[in-house]
């Protein structure tokens, strides 16, 4: 086993298409089945420059890495049986051409990553079995089920605020909710160090 080291298989892995068009974030897992079937390559990120690498030669170099004992700090690993190999953190799909969505899902798990799993109205952090959703214009007074119209809040402001407006309830939002201009899943790698190298491949960064 790599000391330290966890399996890395849940790891995450930005897809390109053959354009090399940030298409989707996938798992570590998924990626190497990709690779195994020789239906991508890796894409390595060096500075400002990178190379593409088959799975071969991906597997050679990161053998050459753990007998070194080159863990980078931010990099995961997969140990199997016989040999360690490190997750590559994007690939190209070598015959995909479809352009990536610019739809964003509609859905209770990117709103709370939107709003960064913080109450809009008491500003704090809370774990996700104590945040619900609130409608800013209450639904009972035909407010919409939209981006624009749904906030993360805590239970305890959701229960204040009950079947009021914000101002109605003498509470203030954070922020005035909106459409994110991308997966709030993409936004949330993108504001990490650790995938830093996906910014070269992502419009608008």
């Amino acid at each position: 086993m790599i000391a330290g080291r966890t399996t890395g298989l849940h790891a995450s892995v930005l897809a390109l298409n053959r354009h090399y068009a940030a298409v989707q974030v996938i798992s570590a897992k998924r990626a190497f089945c990709l690779l195994a079937k020789e239906l991508a390559e890796v894409i390595s990120v060096e500075e400002r420059s990178y190379q593409s690498l088959d799975f071969g030669q991906w597997l050679e170099i990161s053998q050459i890495k753990a007998s070194l004992g080159d863990y980078e700090e931010d990099a995961d690993w997969v140990q199997s049986v016989s040999f360690a190999i490190q997750v590559p953190k994007i690939i190209r799909l070598l015959s995909y051409d479809r352009m990536p969505r610019n739809a964003v899902k509609f859905n209770r798990r990117n709103i709370f990553l939107r709003d960064e799993n913080r109450c809009q109205y008491c500003g704090k952090k809370f774990s996700l079995h104590k945040l619900s959703l609130d409608h800013v214009m209450p639904k009972s007074r035909g407010g919409p089920t939209s981006w624009e119209n749904i906030v993360c809040s805590c239970l305890d402001c959701n229960v204040r605020k009950g079947g009021r407006t914000p101002h109605e309830a003498g509470m203030k939002l954070m922020s005035t909710p909106s459409k994110p201009s991308r997966s709030p899943t993409m936004q949330q790698h993108l504001d990490s160090s650790k995938y830093r190298s996906w910014k070269a491949f992502i419009h608008g960064e």
